[in-house]
């Protein structure tokens, strides 16, 4: 179904977007998944939309997370804290990604607008 298909290619962009950088994963992983948009009749906008939340979410999330290492860095704090005060912000972004996701009109109205 097409809402299983989505919960799938978010835990999947999420693990990607932990492990890869974001061009890199799109470059990848997007000829893979387009055609099985097409086929669950997923908006193009709407599924390069949730590509690039679900990847940045993937870039945030401990304890891989690329940008937590690039911050312990830049700051100078251990990882251990800038991972706890990046929390409350990820979980914002999780119920965002949700919305982004399940809700395909947040994204899609203002592009309708110019058809």
């Amino acid at each position: 179904s097409k809402l299983l298909f989505l919960l799938v290619l978010n835990g999947t962009l999420i693990l990607v977007g932990c492990l890869m950088d974001i061009f890199s994963a799109i470059i990848v992983v997007v000829p893979l998944i387009v055609p099985l948009g097409v086929v669950f009749d997923i908006d193009p906008i709407h599924l390069g939309i949730i590509f690039l939340a679900n990847l940045q979410l993937g870039y945030l999330t401990p304890p891989i997370g690329m940008n937590l290492f690039l911050a312990s860095y830049r700051f100078s704090k251990p990882m251990s804290e800038v991972i706890k005060a990046s929390l409350p912000l990820l979980a914002v972004f999780v119920i965002g990604v949700l919305l982004i996701t399940y809700v395909p009109s947040l994204t899609t109205w203002l592009p309708g607008l110019f058809k």
